[in-house]
């Protein structure tokens, strides 16, 4: 079966692939559009398809509209209820709801050839789901899906065996961990459906003071569902307006970064409390988890330590990205198609060796194809140079892993703020350490290994918190990423930086500036290396050096 999986209606418009139950291409629209995360999450852009992340999609399967069996939606307007039933404060609700039912006519027009009849409603709670434990590697496994809302819910509970869904929990709207985290994050002077991750860094920098009075309003219940509304938060600490004051002393953070503090700290109870129950229903050894709130690695790590599962495997693309993946996985089960494991986020666009060379020949950028790439990157990394890696399929989801990264020596720890400047970011936000699989063990702990997507925070071991300073947050931990011979280029660049600074462990942040997509194509990767201090672009096997590109009579891009 053939099935285009398509993200639309809330934010992240997004496109997947799926025949015959493997997982073909994969991408968000922002990568194309550059446009940060596609649209704004308001009813009035509910219409904006993902036409680019679509058409990309079908180029990758060699397929035409005509071709495909279905096209799974990631938003069943008919399970819909007016927010004014659920409590929810959105009057133009309704608006979104009608673009949902009118869908399959948007989408046929957007892909001539294709008849509306082919567009199939998938509950969006269920194509989180499905996201996560069908793109797992485990054939059984329990499932918990948490985020802002989706037609009338905002989580599910269940279990998934050979492709077949069972519901144990759900919670309906308006009681929503995700709206609840969401509303912080605006009355924290951040982008709501956009910041979330901002709160959850500044939480390390306070004290959960306000958690006993969070514990009142806050709960599981003992049916697998949850209270949670977001309460008035002056309770507790002013609005703030962002005036980029962040960590000065004019604009000093302690009483919000309490609030912060609070929130998560309350957060990761309640999503233990979440999984405990589910384990109790199901006593799986494997939890899989997607929707928004599972991108809160804070919280994963607490669940993998916390709860009996023995394995907890999270959608990369857990947000409503990764719906568009999970709808199409859903309907391909339906339809009796044995579904393969993703496998990796490497989803999205990449080019041949050939075609990277001609974008730089086309830019005039003098280039060389070295025979040690590996070995010449580390080598400007141990003298402390920035690298942008840009390497095979871009990743499907908002986390950078190896294929559209920034890449700095972990040592100095004024490379931090270094590194925020060059990306034009807050100074309290952290950065993330690659390290080799085989060293990982012996660095970090607390959180699963093999942690290959970035999902988990681990304790760094105090010996090793000056040496790799860079990637250490405020409360000794890291987001780190586990680094095999599945990227065996990334691999031998930093075995090669290992034996240069005995350090098996580079700075990873995503390639891209504030408030910008992350890079995916050449044209954006030679845009930013134009614009921000970096010292070498990475295209494949091809290196450019600032030096060379800004010498004089530079220009003439011939490869040496």
């Amino acid at each position: 079966m053939r099935v285009l999986g398509v993200n639309a209606l809330f934010h992240d418009p997004s496109a997947a692939l799926v025949v015959d139950g493997k997982v073909v291409a994969a991408a968000e629209e922002e990568r194309f559009s550059r446009r940060k995360h596609g649209k704004r999450p308001v009813p009035f852009a509910a219409w904006e398809l993902p036409e680019k992340a679509m058409a990309w999609c079908l180029e990758a399967g060699g397929l035409r509209p005509q071709d495909l069996d279905a096209v799974a939606y990631s938003f069943d307007p008919a399970l819909a209820k007016p927010a004014e039933e659920m409590g929810l404060p959105d009057p133009w609700d309704w608006l979104r709801v009608q673009y949902a039912e009118r869908a399959p006519q948007f989408i046929a027009t957007a892909l001539p050839g294709l008849s509306p009849s082919a567009v199939r409603f998938v509950p969006h709670e269920v194509a989180h789901a499905a996201s996560a434990a069908l793109a797992s590697p485990f054939p059984v496994a329990s499932v918990l899906s948490l985020d802002g809302r989706g037609e009338r819910s905002s989580h599910l509970a269940g279990r998934y065996a050979h492709g077949k869904l069972e519901v144990l929990a759900s919670q309906e709207l308006p009681h929503s961990l995700g709206l609840v985290y969401e509303s912080l994050t605006e009355h924290l002077g951040f982008l709501r459906s956009s910041d979330e991750y901002k709160v959850m860094a500044l939480a390390s920098y306070g004290e959960p003071r306000f958690l006993d009075d969070l514990r009142e309003i806050l709960y599981a219940t003992d049916d697998g569902g949850f209270v949670a509304e977001a309460p008035d938060w002056t309770r507790w600490a002013p609005r703030r307006v962002d005036d980029g004051t962040w960590g000065t002393e004019h604009g000093g953070m302690a009483e919000h970064a309490d609030l912060a503090a609070s929130v998560q700290a309350r957060l990761e109870e309640v999503l233990v409390d979440l999984a405990t129950w589910l384990h109790g229903q199901t006593g799986d050894r494997v939890l899989t988890m997607g929707g928004g709130t599972a991108l809160n690695c804070v919280a994963n790590s607490r669940i993998w330590r916390e709860t009996p599962f023995e394995e907890v495997w999270v959608q990369p693309a857990a947000g409503d990205s990764g719906t568009a993946l999970g709808a199409a996985m859903q309907l391909a089960a339906e339809a009796g198609d044995t579904v393969e494991p993703m496998g990796s986020a490497a989803l999205g666009r990449s080019w041949s060796d050939d075609e990277l060379a001609d974008w730089l020949r086309t830019a005039k950028v003098p280039f060389t194809t070295p025979d040690d790439l590996p070995g010449e990157v580390a080598q400007v990394l141990a003298d402390n140079g920035v690298i942008a890696w840009f390497d095979g399929r871009a990743e499907f989801g908002p986390r950078a892993l190896g294929h559209r990264s920034l890449i700095a020596n972990p040592g100095p720890v004024e490379n931090l703020e270094r590194l925020n400047d060059v990306k034009g970011r807050e100074q309290f936000r952290p950065v993330a350490p690659m390290v080799l699989l085989e060293d990982a063990a012996e660095i970090f702990s607390g959180g699963p290994i093999p942690s290959p997507y970035m999902l988990f925070v681990h304790e760094v071991a105090p010996e090793w918190r000056d040496r790799i300073a860079t990637v250490v947050h405020v409360d000794h931990t890291a987001r780190i990423q586990t680094i095999d011979d599945s990227t065996p280029r990334l691999q031998a660049m930093i075995r090669a930086f290992k034996e240069r600074t005995g350090l098996p462990v580079v700075v990873n942040t995503s390639l891209n500036t504030a408030g910008r997509p992350m890079v995916d194509d050449p044209r954006d990767a030679l845009e930013l290396f134009g614009s921000a201090p970096v010292d070498v672009l990475v295209l494949g096997p091809h290196l450019v050096r600032r030096a060379d590109v800004f010498a004089p009579g530079a220009g003439d891009g011939a490869a040496a």
